[in-house]
């Protein structure tokens, strides 16, 4: 291994890095469920990855998109949680039925 396979192990996933220089606040997932985690604001996008049982996120922004209907009800917004990657608001506990983030541009 090199020096720098080495210092690139020791460093934090991508996700964690930017929650932690965010420092903001984060919401969990329904419990029970494994959200999937979608390059843009709907099921017609594809899946980036899954989100485990218990996982908690931090909203950098929120979009209009497809409406789902999920655990927290029936909504149109969609959580972008990093570049590229959203979840439907219907399975993260914001305490509201409205956005709680701004708005994402672009």
């Amino acid at each position: 291994m090199t020096t720098q396979d080495h210092q690139a192990s020791l460093e934090p996933a991508g996700d964690q890095t930017l929650a932690a220089a965010a420092g903001g606040l984060t919401f969990p997932l329904a419990p029970g469920y494994r959200v999937k985690v979608r390059s843009g604001p709907g099921t017609n996008f594809a899946v980036v990855r899954q989100l485990a049982e218990g996982a908690r996120i931090e909203i950098r922004c929120q979009r209009h998109g497809q409406q789902i209907s999920g655990p927290y009800g029936t909504s149109d917004i969609w959580d972008n949680i990093a570049p590229g990657q959203y979840v439907s608001d219907t399975y993260v506990r914001t305490g509201s039925s409205g956005m709680v983030a701004p708005p994402c541009m672009g």
